[in-house]
This record gives C-alpha cells, sequence and structure tokens, in this order.
C-alpha cells in the first residue's frame, strides 16, 4: 500500500499543481506567437489611423457636398426667377405688339380713306399727280 499511497500523492500533486497553474494563468508566451501578436497590434493601429483618415476625408467631402447642393439650390431658384420674368417680359411684349396693331388699324383706315378713287382720277386725267409712300396726294 506504500506504493498506493505514492502514486495517489503523485496523481493528487500533479492535479494541484495543474489547478494552480489552470487558474493563475500562463504568462509564457512562445516568442513567434509574440511577434505575431506585436505584428497584428501594429497592423491595428495602421488600420485605425486609415479608418481616421478617411472619417476625415468624409466629413471633409459632405461638407463639400452640402455647399454644392446650396449652390445648385440657389441656382435653381434663379433660373426659376429668370424664367418667370422672361414669360412676363414676353406677355408685356405680346400685349405691346397687340395694342400696337390695335392702334395702327385706325391710322390705316383713314390713310386709305385720303387715296384718290376711281371717280376723281377720271375728273382729272390730264395732270399726274405726285404721290408719297404713304399713298397720299400732295
Amino acid at each position: 500500500m506504500t506504493m498506493t499511497g505514492q502514486v495517489r500523492r503523485w496523481v493528487g500533486g500533479a492535479l494541484a499543481l495543474g489547478l494552480v497553474v489552470g487558474i493563475a494563468g500562463c504568462d509564457y508566451w512562445p516568442p513567434a506567437l509574440q511577434t505575431q501578436i506585436e505584428q497584428l497590434q501594429s497592423e491595428l493601429q495602421v488600420a485605425t489611423a486609415e479608418k481616421t483618415q478617411l472619417q476625415n476625408q468624409l466629413a471633409s467631402l459632405t461638407k463639400i457636398k452640402d455647399e454644392l447642393q446650396a449652390q445648385v439650390d440657389d441656382l435653381s431658384r434663379a433660373g426659376r426667377d429668370k424664367s418667370a420674368m422672361i414669360q412676363g417680359l414676353q406677355n408685356t411684349v405680346t400685349s405691346l405688339q397687340a395694342r400696337l396693331a390695335k392702334s395702327t388699324k385706325p391710322a390705316a383706315a383713314k390713310t386709305s380713306s385720303k387715296k384718290p378713287t376711281a371717280k376723281t382720277t377720271k375728273k382729272a386725267p390730264v395732270k399726274k399727280k405726285a404721290t408719297s409712300k404713304s399713298g397720299t396726294v400732295r
């Protein structure tokens, strides 16, 4: 039984050692694993720096986009204002042309009544009368 007692002590000691190491943790890292961890940490730092740079660029581009959108809105508003102004001017021109046409119709009727008729030309065939461009007799 002395042999069984010794085996029990060895198994108990190994179990206790394994339990202590398991609870306390092992701070030993193999050199290859340590190198890999350091490489991953440096890659993480580079990726974080790139992320920060991209976020800054995104913020800058968003600001520029907003400014350009404001300019587009201003130009669109100005275009609508100009279109309304052009339409108003075209309406004014149309109404002025209509008024001009109405005002020239009575004047044309007056000048046509002053033209010599066929009866008056038969009365004086001997002399030719000079006419102006408007058709009136001098």
